[in-house]
């Protein structure tokens, strides 16, 4: 499964994506992108949750820029739609995915951040958007940003171009935890294991409900109708939220339910 830039290690239940181009401060060229796509669809089914991270000290310096003037001059260049559909590939995936974002995250490596559902941070971490330096907004980063920051840290980010520090990323939200770097893939594999704990089915249909609400349901009444007919769908293709409240019944605990 693992690729000349792109790693895969299983483990039981979850795997660590590793983007493998330290010398190209793992920015996405096309071979990265569907090595990448050819992971997350073997992954498909066959674990609950996925640490991606990059190798070196970068987590992703966006789309190769040098290999799309190339692309663009002799006319082929389709970056930004594959980019898109390597992005949109983590949000239809079954699978929970956690950023391990050990250092530099610029641009697209800023998208990959916004589009997995949970996200640990090295204290080495810098994460911006470049991009207005350029003349360009950034056309993922920009979108996966405003949905998940207010509408001034986003700003702050597209309009000035200045970097956010791993702490800085944790207060705004854009992360759940800074961790010291030398702690942080103990600290998403840690993350990944609990989740993968948990029913398959029930994760992916937790997953679609983050995203459809507020995004779609974001009235009340809407919201929580939305809410039961999750539960009726994950019930539907698993028996294991009877199974968790007759463990509960007999005073069987179930993965994180605590004390």
């Amino acid at each position: 499964m693992s690729s000349q830039t792109v790693r895969v290690d299983r483990h039981d239940g979850w795997a660590i994506v590793s983007i493998a181009r330290e010398d190209k401060r793992n920015a996405m060229d096309r071979q990265t992108r569907d090595a990448l796509q050819a992971a997350f669809s073997q992954l498909r089914g066959t674990v609950r949750a996925i640490v991606l991270t990059g190798s070196g000290k970068s987590f992703c310096a966006g789309l190769d820029l040098k290999e799309r003037e190339k692309d663009k001059a002799s006319g082929t260049d389709t970056a930004s739609q594959e980019w898109i559909d390597v992005n949109l590939s983590i949000r239809d995936h079954p699978a929970i995915f956690i950023a391990a974002v050990n250092g530099l995250a610029l641009g697209g490596g800023a998208t990959l951040i916004s589009v997995c559902d949970l996200a640990v941070v090295s204290t080495e971490a810098s994460i911006g958007c470049p991009e207005l330096g350029f003349a360009t907004y950034p056309a993922m980063a920009g979108p996966g940003l405003q949905l998940s920051l207010t509408r001034k840290r986003a700003a702050w980010l597209v309009l000035t171009t200045n970097r956010l520090s791993g702490a800085k990323a944790a207060e705004w939200g854009l992360v759940n935890e800074v961790v010291p770097h030398d702690q942080l893939l103990a600290r998403a594999s840690e993350i990944a294991r609990q989740v993968a704990q948990f029913d398959a089915d029930a994760l992916a249909e937790s997953k679609r409900a983050l995203d459809a609400i507020p995004a779609r349901h974001n009235e009340w009444a809407a919201a929580f109708e939305y809410g039961q007919k999750t539960n009726a769908t994950i019930r539907s293709r698993t028996n294991a939220a009877a199974a968790g409240l007759a463990n509960f019944a007999t005073g069987k605990k179930n993965p994180g339910q605590g004390f």
